[in-house]
């Protein structure tokens, strides 16, 4: 690696491992990779870290005018204070999220807020941000990058008044703290229900078969998703059905409600600073809505398209209760807690799908080696992989080969499957952004909890979906760290995932998945497919009325009005005046982990990014496998980064203007394939 900077970047990922790898004909790497580790070691590297950081910005700060001058060597300055920043705070999120032992997420924990508040301190620092302010871009990607550089100081408060500034920072910092303990009560809860024998009936044997027992033959269920969802699906009994919903509803615990309502407290008056009205006008003048006005017409249109539907498919499946039980109808009642299960019957019934016996066609080891050959075909990678040292025994990694140059461009590791203190969801780390300004490769990690034996096609689409997350961030080809990967706009980032999901339902990709069985697995056939078809578009309306909650629910509690409002209080309201109204006793706002994680006021930007997502996917013209189209989709959207907005590099991708009539037909029914 080579620096223009004046200084070298410090790096966490210091180990340098070399070995041969046959893609690149026996060719020596060298694989930086992320660094595991213990607990003592985490507050002194953590220490270390943000002194040397400390004294690089001092250096900067204190460099000559001709230098400030050189916009090059200002942006090449920015960029390695980042990377070495960023070579930080990476491994140590991911710690943080994925490590078994708690002793090191709690230490992480610790560092990471640390790291946060330096980066509030470098975002209100009026010297780096007069410099970055007086730089004279040579082209449109330093120009995007100035900006966005801008907004960044800004939006931390680097031209308030001084004593706003500081009550901001108090803010940022605190927020911080309160995102980590709301993140931290959901992953570190691992309460087991209790269920009878009598009440697991209609659950598979497979899953009967590796579920915990206690010494009286009862089984023990947490708040994994291979416990729940199947359940949930399954379990004849209703009672026993709504007992779970209402733990794992309720699993952030009432500490949560406490901490969400304080963020909403802190985020309205940190929107008073900048004299907004409400958070959501702060944040989302960055964003490719703009503003509230624009984001509650998109709601309102969503609302107008799938309210009519949901209250059929409701009726429908209430309906369908009552015939399968021969009860009246009138006497018929559908509670929140019976709609996947007997959604699950109508798919059964209608389509001949069931979830659990997808799981013979999609085993795990199967569909991962799948979607990487997938990826490969259509962006023209190697994916190959590697021992490397890891921090649980069934990690995966691998390398990334770009087939056209023969080089190493990337790594990936992939974390799969549920473990004590382990992040709960399904989500993507961009813990290492590239930088071809020097030379730097990124890394990415897939984080899920999937079945070992086996997924749905739920679940599938779940692993497609998020290991188009990975790809935007390995693919980045950018020259700056700071538009590397998804660092795009929050409303656009779902997108490139959200269009990867439809190769996990087409035939032309589908069918390719049992070649990769390690023992044979059924494949998917015509039948097959346009059966998961109709049950994938069966249940839109409920679906999407379910998105347009939350993300109403979002943007009202970042409103003016809820200052004087509890976050409960709003949602039991909210969800009350649903067809299946507020289920007593539920405290969800406590579990919504988005709110706290980076989406607040940003949860209407997953259906906002499906617009692009759906109508991107015409430009594949129905052939999903096509590589020319795959090679034009990584250099135009995956390898930019934030170099271009979103809607420019749609526009680039699709060759005219997006437009949302893909989305509609989505979501309202219409669409049939």
């Amino acid at each position: 690696m080579t620096t223009i900077s004046f200084f070298t970047p410090l790096s966490l990922a210091a180990t340098i491992f070399t070995l041969a790898v046959n893609p690149v004909s026996a060719q020596e790497i060298q694989r930086p990779l992320l660094p595991i580790l213990k607990a003592e070691e985490v507050t002194p590297l953590c220490t270390r870290t943000l002194a040397t950081l400390r004294q690089q910005v001092s250096v900067t700060d204190h460099l000559p005018a001709a230098h400030a001058n050189d916009t090059k060597a200002v942006l090449a300055d920015w960029n390695t204070l980042q990377i070495a920043l960023e070579d930080a705070q990476g491994p140590v999120d991911i710690l943080n999220n994925v490590s078994p032992d708690a002793s090191v997420r709690n230490a992480t924990e610790a560092c990471l807020i640390e790291l946060n508040k330096f980066s509030t301190e470098l975002l209100q620092n009026e010297k780096q941000y007069a410099r970055i302010k007086a730089i004279r871009p040579d082209n449109a990607i330093e120009k995007k990058l100035q900006q966005d550089l801008l907004y960044s100081f800004e939006d931390t408060g680097v031209a308030l008044a001084p004593t706003k500034r500081a009550r901001l920072k108090l803010i940022l910092n605190k927020l911080d703290e309160l995102s980590q303990e709301f993140a931290r009560n959901i992953r570190d809860n691992r309460q087991k229900l209790v269920f009878t024998p009598a009440e697991m009936q209609g659950l598979p044997a497979s899953y009967l078969a590796r579920a915990k027992r206690d010494e009286n033959g009862n089984y023990l269920l947490g708040f994994d998703y291979p416990d729940y969802n199947p359940f949930m699906e399954s379990a004849d009994n209703s009672d026993a059905r709504r007992r779970y919903q209402l733990a794992f509803v309720n699993h952030g615990t009432p500490k949560n409600l406490v901490l969400l309502k304080q963020a909403m407290d802190l985020r309205h008056e940190m929107a008073g600073l900048f004299s907004l009205p409400s958070y959501a006008d702060l944040v989302l003048r960055r964003r490719m809505a703009k503003s509230s006005k624009t984001v509650y017409t998109f709601l309102n249109d969503v609302k107008g398209a799938v309210t009519a539907l949901e209250i059929k498919e409701i009726a429908e499946l209430r309906a369908f209760k009552a015939e399968a039980q021969k009860t009246p109808l009138a006497q018929t009642q559908l509670a929140r807690w019976d709609i996947e299960y007997w959604q699950q019957k109508v798919k059964q019934t209608r389509y001949n799908i069931d979830q659990e016996a997808l799981r013979q066609y999609f085993p795990t080891d199967a569909a991962v080696a799948w979607i990487l050959d997938v990826s490969s075909t259509l962006y023209g990678i190697t994916l190959q992989r590697a021992e490397v040292p890891v921090w649980a025994p069934d990690v995966q990694y691998y390398d990334v080969i770009d087939n056209q140059t023969k080089t190493r461009i990337a790594g990936i590791y992939l974390d799969l499957f549920p473990r004590e203190g382990k992040y709960g969801h399904a989500a993507a780390w961009g813990v290492r952004g590239v930088s071809t300004l020097v030379q730097r490769t990124p890394i990415s990690v897939l984080v899920t909890n999937f079945d070992r034996g086996g997924l749905n096609s739920d679940e599938l689409e779940t692993l497609v979906h998020e290991f188009g997350h990975v790809l935007h961030g390995v693919l980045s080809h950018t020259a700056y760290v700071s538009q590397a990967g998804t660092s795009v706009e929050l409303d656009f980032v779902e997108a490139p995932s959200q269009m990867y999901e439809e190769w996990a339902r087409r035939k032309e990709s589908l069918a390719l998945l049992s070649t990769f069985c390690k023992t044979p697995c059924p494949a998917v056939d015509d039948a097959l497919s346009q059966r998961l078809t109709a049950a994938h578009n069966y249940g839109r309306g409920i679906r999407y009325a379910r998105q347009l909650l939350y993300a109403s629910f979002d943007m009202r509690i970042h409103d003016p009005q809820a200052a004087t409002e509890q976050p409960l209080a709003i949602w039991q309201q909210m969800e009350g005046m649903t067809p299946l109204g507020y289920v007593p006793g539920t405290e969800f706002p406590g579990q919504f982990g988005h709110l706290m994680g980076g989406y607040a006021a940003g949860y209407y930007g997953y259906m906002w990014s499906e617009v692009l997502a759906l109508d991107m996917l015409s430009r594949y013209h129905g052939k999903l496998m096509n590589p020319e189209v795959g090679q034009f989709y990584r250099q135009t959207i995956l390898s930019r980064g934030s170099e271009k907005s979103g809607a420019e590099m749609v526009e680039t991708f699709l060759g005219r203007a997006p437009n949302s009539k893909a989305f509609f037909a989505e979501i309202s029914g219409q669409r049939l394939q």
